[in-house]
């Protein structure tokens, strides 16, 4: 069985002697290869070029060949760049979109969704590279923010600690928001459906920050614009929902069309595999920061997780969130070899 398969079939909840293993996050600063190449180039530079790009996306793999999906190097963020709103990176770390959106005039302005596969080019482009790099062995995965992350930094006008300014639209202007959830929902749609064509063998939506909306508010302004997204892509392609700090909105979200839930590593992985229904799959759960201890303890923590699970089917071997910098590449190994080991 490739990797691909083994990942298509977790997907499907099929028995599996282990699950698949990716990691989000997997490329980035912990890599010296990675940093290599960014002190050549910048982010952006490396988003936008699909040769560097496919390099970038191609550097865990050929470190850690037991990972069974390559992730897409890009960010959630070109889609807020497609329909005019541009980002860049904080010296003091965190996001500055180029404005802040805080008129329903601004709103209407932004590009439609027809534009973003011409402007995003580059993303099917890196997408065929890979494609033809993997020849089937290994599974590729595209991925983009929910609407409403998305709608986070284009209102707040980049990172923000408190998330005051989307709340009070979402709560005072109901209509403006909506307009921009409504763009927003359709750039993904076309985004996404771009992605497929390019090779994607699936799609993860990333709602960072479904966790910080009310609990009774969260079907509103996040849920139920992730279910039109899913109901427009191809009948049972599948889809990863990552939603960040939802837990309470799991059975919600195992309704969604989704047909794997990524869970933080706040929940017991093996009860929420318990709750849901048998064709969901879960994706999970191991701490980040335990990336930053010892081989030991992560080989220790791994199997202990992959213990809780075990008779399950339908599990992709996950951290919680996504990899940090500050990652060593021996706790790496040791995740690595301790699921591809266990059976």
């Amino acid at each position: 069985m490739t990797s691909r398969e083994r990942f298509l079939s977790a997907c499907a909840c099929q028995p599996l002697e282990r699950p698949p293993l990716w990691v989000m996050r997997q490329a980035g600063r912990y890599l010296p290869e990675y940093r290599a190449l960014k002190a050549q180039s910048s982010f952006l530079e490396m988003v936008r070029t699909p040769a560097l790009a496919a390099e970038v996306t191609l550097q865990p793999l050929r470190r850690f060949p037991g990972i069974d999906a390559a992730i897409l190097f890009s960010d959630i963020l070109v889609i807020p760049e497609a329909l005019g709103q541009g980002y860049a990176f904080r010296d003091t770390g965190g996001i500055a979109m180029a404005h802040r959106l805080d008129t329903r005039a601004q709103i209407d302005a932004l590009a439609p969704a027809d534009a973003v596969p011409e402007r995003l080019h580059y993303v099917a482009e890196t997408l065929a590279l890979l494609k033809k790099e993997l020849a089937g062995g290994k599974a590729l995965l595209g991925f983009g923010g929910s609407p409403w992350t998305l709608a986070t930094y284009m209102v707040e006008g980049g990172s923000s600690d408190d998330f005051e300014r989307i709340k009070l639209l979402f709560y005072t202007d109901r209509a403006a928001f909506e307009a921009l959830l409504e763009k927003l929902t359709a750039a993904l749609i076309a985004y996404f459906r771009m992605q497929i064509a390019s090779g994607a063998d699936a799609i993860q939506i990333f709602d960072s920050w479904g966790g910080i909306i009310a609990g009774p508010d969260y079907e509103a302004a996040s849920l139920q614009w992730i279910r039109r997204i899913i109901a427009a892509l191809p009948p049972d392609f599948p889809v990863i929902l990552y939603a960040k700090g939802t837990a309470p909105h799991l059975t919600d979200q195992a309704f969604s069309g989704a047909r794997i839930l990524s869970v933080d590593w706040t929940c017991d992985l093996a009860v929420v595999r318990r709750s849901l229904p048998a064709n969901v799959a879960v994706q999970g759960n191991l701490d980040p920061v335990l990336m930053q201890t010892t081989p030991e303890i992560v080989t220790r923590e791994t199997t202990r997780l992959l213990e809780s699970m075990r008779g399950t089917n339908g599990h992709v071997f996950n951290l919680g969130h996504g990899i940090t910098p500050a990652a060593r590449i021996e706790c790496m190994e040791a995740l690595v070899g301790t699921v591809t080991g266990w059976r």
